[in-house]
């Protein structure tokens, strides 16, 4: 069976896999409640992947063509597969060395529970926008903060909220993001006009956010926020793991080579490697204890204890309830379900567009949409759509960036339009699909599940909103520039369709 002979799929064809995932979900979370996403999950996105492989071979592809499709769509998760263990890892032996307890301890006297919120959101935003990485700051500051809002007895969900808002905000608006640089790459846009454009939207987001954050401290969340207990806490935490400033040099490590744009795996991986170190200098005593084999000698009971760290975390027993279960967790053991979710997400996520239906969705989207204020809110439309069908942040910039660029072109519109459209769609809302690998890595490393933490995200739920209002009234649409041109291929007319640039209708 020839390329040539394979068949276009129907509206119906492409809905199909989709709601039939649509249906398992749901039926998961009444079946299995909070545990869904382990195990269900995986398991509706496998069986939705095969409804969409036996729509293309209805169509004429071959059984090859979609197994390709597989390993592409798998190869591509293997980066963020890399990332989620190396931040187990981090998180195991950071845990371990004092790091994560020196934050918290030094955390609770300095933040307060009446503005606990919006500082988390604050630090994590400053944080995020000086390295550009969101998921280096949900596993670094973020597990930092959330052990201090444990102690405090604060809302662990408005707590993981705070954290991504903060760190999404960074994500979205730093030059040393992967995802700022990207989505003006695929559009056409300059990168730091890109940035300016964006804070139209973005800025009064996280204003908005800090406000309900502020409001949340301040209007009862925080009732059952005990400093006694705080107190308590931070003594028990001094007496186990001796806090010091010099603990928290590799947290300091990690920032700087992130800052010096070294990749995320080396450096998460070396942070982790630092802190291991760190834990047989300064914790030689908890070390040993979390070695299994008791017949060991010292220096390799510290070894086995370094290394146990790595792989399966750390688990407390200082004989206080409340620090071992805040200070146990970590290692690359504890990531493996959500490494199970990424394959099936991305699975999933390529045959949908092997086979052509997601791209099929998309042509009835954009021959829908009549003006420019509508061409923009598809384009918001079809970037979370993205992040839904495939399951992946990246993804849902660069195919609606392919697939709109030369329409917007057409239209007489900038490219910047476009750009901040990618990212008001899809950047800031991978964190709220579940089975997204951006969601199931905030999950992992913050300890809460999508669900819960979802109606906390300010941040990103109000840049969405603003977004869409923007489009919607026509805000800040600008034409191409003087002088500019449309690409020279530009994307076949669709049934229906003038040809030629149209004016800009906002």
């Amino acid at each position: 069976m020839t390329a040539s002979s394979t068949r276009a799929p129907s509206m119906l064809q492409a809905l199909t896999p989709l709601l039939f995932l649509v249906v398992l979900l749901v039926l998961g979370i009444v079946l299995f409640a909070d545990d869904a996403v382990y195990g269900a999950s995986q398991i509706a996105l496998l069986l939705a992947s095969g409804v969409a492989a036996l729509v293309g071979l209805r169509n004429g592809m071959r059984w090859k063509e979609i197994e390709e499709a597989l390993v592409h769509g798998v190869s591509l998760s293997v980066g963020a597969i890399l990332i989620l263990l190396a931040v187990g890892a981090l998180i195991g032996s950071w845990l371990l060395s004092g790091t994560v307890p020196t934050l918290i301890v030094y955390g609770m006297k300095l933040l307060h529970p009446s503005y606990f919120y919006p500082a988390a959101c604050l630090i994590c935003a400053i944080t995020s926008l000086v390295i550009g990485s969101s998921w280096t700051t949900a596993g670094t500051m973020g597990v930092a903060l959330v052990g201090i809002g444990q102690g405090m007895e604060m809302s662990l969900p408005m707590t993981a909220g705070a954290v991504i808002s903060g760190a999404y905000f960074g994500d979205k608006l730093s030059p040393l993001s992967d995802t700022t640089i990207l989505a003006p790459a695929v559009s056409g846009a300059e990168l730091f006009s890109h940035i300016r454009n964006m804070m139209w939207t973005t800025l009064p987001a996280l204003v908005i956010a800090l406000v309900m954050f502020t409001v949340a401290g301040l209007g009862g969340n925080t009732a059952g926020a005990d400093t006694a207990s705080a107190a308590a806490l931070s003594a028990v935490l001094e007496s186990q793991f001796n806090p010091a400033w010099y603990l928290l040099l590799p947290m300091f490590l990690v920032f700087a080579l992130a800052f010096l744009r070294f990749p995320a795996y080396p450096t998460i991986m070396i942070g982790a490697l630092v802190g291991s170190v760190f834990a047989v200098m300064f914790q030689p005593d908890n070390v040993v204890a979390l070695a299994a084999n008791a017949e060991l000698s010292r220096p390799l009971a510290l070894l086995a204890g370094a290394w146990t760290a790595l792989f399966n975390g750390f688990q407390a027993n200082t004989g206080n309830a409340v620090v071992d279960e805040l200070l146990s967790g970590g290692g690359m053991s504890n990531m493996l379900n959500t490494v199970w979710l990424v394959i099936c997400a991305m699975c999933f996520g390529a045959v949908m567009e092997r086979t052509g239906l997601l791209a099929r969705m998309v042509r009835d989207v954009l021959s829908a949409a009549g003006s420019a204020r509508a061409l923009i809110v598809s384009t918001l439309v079809t970037a979370f759509g993205t992040n839904v069908v495939t399951a992946d942040q990246y993804m849902s910039l660069v195919l609606p960036g392919k697939l709109y660029q030369s329409e917007y072109a057409r239209r007489g519109l900038s490219p910047l339009n476009l750009s901040r459209a990618l990212e008001d769609g899809g950047t800031i809302t991978s964190p709220l699909v579940p089975w997204n690998t951006c969601a199931a890595f905030m999950a992992a490393t913050l300890g809460v599940a999508t669900l819960d933490y979802l109606p906390f995200v300010f941040f990103n739920l109000a840049n969405f909103g603003l977004a869409f209002v923007a489009a919607l009234v026509g805000f800040r649409i600008l034409p191409l520039e003087n002088g500019a041109q449309p690409p020279a291929a530009a994307a076949p007319t669709l049934p229906g369709q003038a040809s030629g640039p149209d004016p800009v209708k906002p």
